[in-house]
């Protein structure tokens, strides 16, 4: 290869991420706490953070824990998701891709579950899904890890959507920190308040259902969910 293409590549480069960095990053960070009462744990309390991170529309990363106390065991979980949305103009398509890594460790037993969740996105103000596999591998008391693929996915519909209030519904298999059975079944519906640019205080009522596949599946349990955004 010669200089004068070395030179051309690098400066193509150079320019580039100049381009992608050097508009302004959005950021904002989230803490939220959960509570949920179920057939199996009885009673459990969460506490979530979460971090996101927008350079110029186009790239997005988010990462965050949780832990999680029942009458069980403790359960520590991490996130960490890298997004693109390639079609960035007001009349392309909103769609996004992206791959989600999840960890979960069950303290007590020595169970822990790695996910990694490529997707793919369509989102509006409106409506909007999110499908893909879920490529699990879990380990039980140190021993080798088995390994699941798994369709995951997550729909919604808000019903009202203005400038400081949202209100919608949703169902899915899949949440920030857990990527659960086609058959955990989940269904929500979801509030949230804009106080001002800064600060959205956000809500999530949750009807969560078990079984062994779609036609079997239960009612599990119920959660509440509550917290604030900030962004800036």
């Amino acid at each position: 290869m010669s200089i004068r293409i070395k030179l051309f590549i690098s400066l193509f480069l150079l320019f580039s991420l100049q381009g992608l960095f050097a508009q302004e990053v959005s950021k904002e960070a989230e803490i939220y706490i959960r509570g949920e009462y179920n057939r199996g744990n009885y009673s459990n309390g969460e506490v979530q953070m979460l971090g996101n991170f927008g350079f110029n529309e186009f790239l997005n990363l988010r990462t965050g824990f949780s832990y999680l106390q029942n009458t069980a065991s403790p359960e520590l979980n991490f996130l960490f998701k890298a997004g693109v949305s390639p079609f960035t103009n007001e009349y392309a398509a909103p769609l996004s891709f992206s791959v989600s890594y999840i960890l979960n460790t069950i303290v007590e037993y020595d169970i822990t579950t790695h996910s990694v969740f490529p997707s793919i996105s369509y989102k509006t103000d409106r409506f909007g899904a999110e499908v893909g596999p879920s490529l699990r591998f879990t380990s039980f008391f140190g021993e080798d890890p088995q390994f699941e693929s798994i369709l995951s996915f997550y729909v919604y519909i808000n019903f009202i959507k203005t400038d400081s209030f949202l209100f919608g519904a949703g169902c899915g298999t899949f949440d920030e920190f857990n990527a659960r059975n086609m058959a955990a079944l989940w269904l929500d519906l979801h509030a949230d308040i804009r106080l001002n640019e800064k600060f959205t205080i956000m809500n999530q009522l949750v009807w969560m259902q078990s079984g062994l596949d779609g036609l079997t599946a239960t009612f599990y349990g119920i959660s509440f969910k509550t917290g604030v955004k900030f962004s800036w």
